[in-house]
């Protein structure tokens, strides 16, 4: 049996429409384009441009692909991209796929992300993960949650600090 090699030229078309869009700053565009469910390629590419864009308006479409990608691997970049980016509104859909998400690789990307941002609303959840089935998402949650020390005894010096110079 000959199998015919997969013809790519629509995900090429879409991948200039995605260039396109990204370099004009169009988060509508890809999220439309991840929504669509388009290969892997395409999607992780869009994961990509979106945290490439350095937006918290971004941060839906992430989620989304966070939560309902069909691929382990997009969801992980999602998570991925959500911690590299450090907005706050990303650590509800990053608790979820923590405590939820089938994919060992997902959960412990979401526990790294969450210990990034560094949002004291994590922390119920990352000491949740140190029960999880996996050893590594455990790990993860708890360096997490290390970082989650980290920044907090940091905010509170630069406070002391500000305090003193002003006093």
């Amino acid at each position: 049996m000959t199998t015919r090699p997969k013809d790519y030229s629509r995900d090429f078309d879409t991948l200039e429409k995605m260039e396109w869009a990204f370099s004009k700053g169009d988060v509508a565009y890809i999220s439309k384009v991840l929504d669509s469910r388009p290969s892997l390629v395409l999607s992780i590419h869009g994961v990509c441009m979106l945290a490439d864009m350095k937006r918290e308006d971004a941060i839906p479409a992430l989620a989304s692909a966070l939560q309902e990608d069909p691929s382990p691997l997009v969801r992980h970049e999602a998570a991925f991209a959500m911690g590299q980016l450090e907005f706050k509104s990303a650590v509800p859909s990053l608790l979820e796929a923590m405590a939820k998400d089938e994919s060992v690789l997902v959960r412990h990307e979401s526990a790294v992300a969450l210990g990034s941002i560094g949002d004291e609303r994590a922390r119920p959840g990352l000491i949740s993960a140190l029960e999880d089935i996996d050893e590594d998402v455990r790990l993860s949650a708890e360096v997490a949650l290390a970082d989650l020390e980290f920044l907090k005894r940091l905010r509170s010096r630069t406070e002391i600090q500000a305090i003193a110079e002003t006093g």
